[in-house]
């Protein structure tokens, strides 16, 4: 619980409105998008500009007062969960679009932006902002830099680090840094933007962004192939990208979750294919032609029993929403939907769908797979009930496992949903202890006090005097 003194000192850098001890409001920040973890914070405070958020981390470094910068609260990894109490922040009066630089084709923006206002404001001026994680619509540009947000785009043309050209940061101690810039190059000493990119909020709080943009794409094509093993749709995949074709999106979905989805959004989906790829192109219209023409020809070649091209741009808007709609449609069959991101090489999808199978059939659980097949980023989901603490047990289990075979296949444990709370337990299964060391360095070099989001990504036994 927070003083009076302290309350008092926040009330009066950011207004006595902008801050709330409120207990729905209190309530209402104690969990996010991740089943199974909840944590009371002792206040919601709203800044408006990175001065005073400065001021607000001057106070919480000096009496060590933990803080959560927190978006929409959209991410899979317990990642903005107040672990230990303390600040929420929230950035709802610092959403603005500062700058669209159609020179250097750049947008500034502060954290509070949602994703899909910075897709609309960039597609007036015929340019692109390609990241698309699944909450676009809803998710915020803060938390996506802090996530390292992927999406639906990924496989042509990469994740939100491949976009942000700098950014300002408030450091721990309440300092303000400037990173990078509107510049093609530039390697004036450590690329101190890539370190806070994924950081999840626990080095410091992103306070504006530089983005950059493409120009849009002239043409794009949607298409469905169907078939009848789940070994051919992975083959497929690999055949594609061996003929040196990159599709902008090729989605995966394995028969479980088509039925699913199918039943949710009744959209025309053929239930009898063991898996479907949703695959589109995008491009020049004669390479558009050709790709999807070569995609046709590999994915009969790998043993495609149907394919299905989209005539109009809603019917391609159809088979994205049916992919983007799997967790909602997966989600309304058991009270609890544990979605996951074990990700592995293209080569070994097939493998690693199996495995979750077999180890889903070992636990006695209902797991479904989809994902993002053209960069081997699988989302296996089960379907539970968190007030069963016996089957949540074997859940626990059984993602272990699979966090086990992804890293035996020459995977990681996540793709794209980073590490927060949820995954922290296996991240040196990944990076081993010498990599987790390394980040511990960092992160006390930084933020000595450990207060800036404590209980994410890093394990410190001397946290727990926050308490």
């Amino acid at each position: 619980m927070l003083s009076g003194n302290i309350l008092a000192k926040l009330q009066e850098i950011v207004g006595p409105e902008n801050v709330s001890i409120n207990q729905t409001d209190l309530l209402a920040h104690s969990y996010d998008a991740t089943p199974t973890f909840q944590s009371l914070p002792d206040a919601v405070v709203k800044p408006k500009n990175a001065e005073e958020i400065s001021e607000i981390l001057k106070i919480c470094n000096e009496h060590k007062i933990p803080v959560i910068p927190r978006g929409s609260g959209t991410n899979l990894s317990a990642g903005t969960t107040p672990v230990y109490g303390g600040i929420v922040i929230l950035f709802t009066r610092m959403n603005k679009i500062l700058e669209i630089d159609l020179q250097n084709l750049t947008m500034t923006v502060q954290p509070g932006v949602y994703t899909k206002t910075i897709y609309e404001e960039a597609d007036k001026f015929n340019l692109f902002y390609p990241p698309d994680p699944g909450s676009m619509h809803i998710s915020q540009i803060g938390g996506n830099i802090s996530e390292n947000s992927g999406g639906l785009r990924g496989l042509k043309y990469g994740v939100t680090k491949d976009y942000v050209l700098g950014l300002e940061v408030v450091l721990p101690n309440g300092d303000i840094i400037h990173t990078g810039g509107k510049l093609a190059k530039d390697v004036a000493g450590y690329n101190l933007t890539d370190l806070f990119v994924g950081s999840e909020g626990t080095l410091g709080i992103i306070t504006k962004a530089i983005l950059r943009l493409i120009p849009k794409p002239e043409k794009k094509k949607t298409m469905l192939a169907l078939f009848h093993h789940m070994n051919d749709a992975a083959k497929a995949v690999s055949a594609i990208i061996e003929n040196r074709i990159i599709p902008v999106t090729m989605e995966f979905l394995d028969q479980p979750t088509v039925k699913v989805v199918e039943d949710y959004a009744k959209i025309g989906l053929p239930t009898n294919a063991k898996a479907i790829l949703i695959i589109e192109q995008d491009g020049s219209p004669e390479q558009v032609e050709r790709d999807i023409v070569k995609i046709s020809n590999l994915c009969r070649e790998n043993g495609a029993f149907e394919l299905k091209i989209a005539k109009t741009d809603q019917e391609a808007e159809t088979l994205l929403t049916a992919r983007r709609s799997a967790l909602t449609a997966l989600s309304r069959l058991k009270p609890t939907t544990i979605l996951e991101d074990a990700t592995v090489p293209r080569s070994e999808i097939a493998n690693m769908v199996n495995a979750i199978n077999e180890i889903a059939e070992k636990y006695d659980l209902t797991i479904c797979t989809f994902g993002h097949a053209g960069d081997g980023n699988l989302h296996p989901t089960c379907l539970t009930d968190a007030r069963d603490e016996e089957e949540m047990a074997r859940v626990e289990k059984a993602f272990e496992e699979i966090f086990h075979k992804a890293i035996e296949l020459g995977g990681t444990i996540t793709g794209e949903h980073g590490v927060g709370k949820m995954k922290l337990p296996y991240l040196h299964l990944k990076v081993g202890e010498e990599g987790i060391n390394v980040m511990r360095q960092i992160k006390k070099t930084l933020d000595p006090n450990l207060i800036m989001n404590p209980g994410k990504i890093l394990e410190f036994p001397e946290i727990e005097v926050l308490k």
